[in-house]
């Protein structure tokens, strides 16, 4: 099994170390909280392994919290997609599963708290007479004119909000901080909107809803968060977290602390882009294998050690910067290097027939499932007289350094014999058809000629015993690094798929389980897909090609 990169040290190890050593703390205690308005992707998991890693580090504990602020956009789906995420990246949250939803009666009478204080009013302008006052980073912001409503007329009117009787966007909660902060996020922000909808974790129990900037901090207070930690986007957002707990009850003082997201290329880490390539049918949904969601690499077959390791590898820094793709594609080419067994594929497949081979017999012979790694044991493939082999193994007019099979040309099939081209049938187009060869019988292993040295050796399935399978080549989901603008769908890799439906597959793949992983040799690393497999009809998605190809300006394999 490959073993997963060491830990390098960064400022949040190093701050941990420090609040242990100094006695600030006892026991850590982080948070993952996603909002469930969509699947994870490959920026999550960088959070993911961060938060439950130093918590696991340092002997502390991270929680699961679900911040469910908008009934709109979040569903029960969502929900379960997260879980079997995180569950399958290697991480568990124990007993400490929670829901901001669970703190909702709190955060209201904490609402109530700031209301009574002179703190907070509700506010009557629309969504989009708030921004217009709401000033420019140059300009201040105008006060509300409802902003001078009395306490009484205040808590009056937001306990009238809870009860239901106002209809959607007619009244806001909004803090009172100051209106010409040079932070546009202490400039009254909104705390609490009317949202007519069931809510999928409490259902119709609530007709307000906080907003996450609200709920975020108080959740982590009632927690007991030591270190909220959470990507560079929300550095502003920090003195309105911090100012929420300064004029508040809470039970604790949570510190937040900001590291760079995870920008990836050829591809977009936005959830809004993501939602819209799945509704628009660009892709198959979440999951599609060139999604760069978590469900998608592993329907992909990416393996949870390696994007751990990749998330280490990446590193944890205070400056934004872009991961190459292939940083994330030789991470997975690294571990299943390791740990997938070999096996023969023929993707485009073309018959050969050994004329002098004897009609009727077959063979059958033992080959290693891992070169280097002989505890992984081998298996037995059977060989007769009809053979299929990768059509790009023949070519009738060779060019300069082809080294594999042509009129004329010896080959050794791999763990087989040495074959001789001898003639080609051909259709009435003048496509090949079938290729004919001759085989020298010593160059069997253990026999005199076995040591015979040719130049090339290729794969090959026998035709009588081959599984028809079906095998999409996947590849990057964008043709350039970085797909921004308006338009920039109309950077999606037109050859990001290529579905092949009359693949031959050596016999013992027939039996191969979903999310088996091998590597087809001299093709790729390949994954039998988890929702569409089935016994005796085997689907396959290509993982990674094994070299990469996009490295020197290519666009791909």
């Amino acid at each position: 099994m490959a073993t997963e990169t060491p830990q390098v040290t960064n400022f949040l190890r190093n701050i941990i170390q420090e609040d242990l050593k100094n006695g600030k703390h006892e026991t850590i205690v982080t948070r993952f909280p996603p909002e469930p308005n969509g699947y994870l992707h490959i920026g999550h998991a960088k959070s993911i392994c961060l938060n439950f890693g130093l918590a696991k580090e340092f002997g502390g504990r991270c929680h699961l919290r679900f911040d469910d602020t908008n009934p709109v956009k979040e569903e029960t789906e969502y929900i379960e997609s997260i879980k079997e995420s995180v569950r399958w990246l290697g991480f568990d949250w124990g007993r400490h599963l929670f829901y901001a939803s669970d703190y909702f009666e709190q955060l209201y009478q904490w609402a109530e708290h700031l209301i009574l204080n002179g703190k907070a009013y509700v506010d009557d302008l629309s969504a989009e007479e708030i921004r217009e006052l709401r000033g420019t980073l140059t300009e201040p912001g105008k006060e509300s004119p409802f902003r001078g409503r009395s306490v009484e007329e205040n808590l009056a009117l937001f306990r009238r909000m809870r009860a239901g009787e106002f209809p959607d966007g007619a009244k806001v909660l909004r803090a009172k901080i100051d209106m010409a902060s040079p932070n546009m996020n202490l400039r009254d922000p909104v705390m609490y909107r009317i949202i007519h909808a069931s809510h999928p974790h409490v259902g119709d129990a609530w007709r307000i809803y906080p907003m996450y900037d609200y709920a975020h901090g108080q959740s982590d207070a009632i927690e007991g968060v030591t270190h909220s930690i959470c990507t560079l986007e929300f550095e502003d957002h920090k003195p309105l977290y911090e100012w929420f707990l300064a004029n508040l009850p809470v039970p604790a003082r949570p510190r937040q602390y900001e590291f760079a997201r995870l920008n990836l290329s050829y591809t977009v880490m936005s959830k809004r882009k993501l939602l819209q390539l799945v509704q628009d049918g660009d892709v198959s949904g979440w999951d599609d294998p060139r999604m760069p969601t978590i469900m998608g690499l592993r329907r992909r077959g990416y393996t949870p050690e390696s994007i751990r390791s990749f998330c280490e590898r990446i590193g944890v820094g205070r400056s934004d910067s872009w991961i190459d793709m292939g940083i994330l594609e030789e991470s997975v080419r690294e571990d299943l290097n390791e740990r997938a067994p070999r096996a023969m594929a023929v993707l485009r497949p073309v018959k050969l027939v050994i004329e002098n081979y004897p009609e009727g017999e077959v063979e059958e012979f033992s080959i290693a499932n891992h070169p280097q790694k002989p505890e992984l044991g081998s298996r037995t493939v059977p060989f007769c007289r009809e053979l299929f082999i990768e059509r790009d193994d023949f070519l009738e007019v060779p060019v300069k350094g082809f080294h594999r099979l042509a009129p004329g040309q010896e080959v050794r099939l791999r763990g087989a014999y040495i074959v001789q081209c001898t003639g080609v049938v051909k259709d009435e187009a003048g496509a090949v058809t079938e290729i004919r060869c001759s085989y020298d019988f010593e160059t069997r292993s253990g026999l005199p000629g076995a040591e015979r040295k040719v130049k090339g050796v290729i794969h090959w399935v026998s035709a009588r015993h081959a599984v028809t399978a079906e095998v999409r080549l996947y590849d990057r989901l964008f043709s350039v690094p970085n797909p921004a603008g308006d338009d920039w769908k109309g950077f999606i890799n037109p050859a990001s798929v290529e579905i092949l439906r009359d693949c031959r597959l050596e016999p013992s793949l027939a039996r191969a389980g979903a999310e088996e992983r091998f590597q087809f040799e001299r093709q790729g690393y390949f994954c039998a897909d988890l929702r569409e497999t089935r016994p005796g009809a085997p689907v396959f998605n290509r993982t990674v090609t094994l070299r990469d190809s996009w490295s020197k300006g290519g666009k791909g394999a």
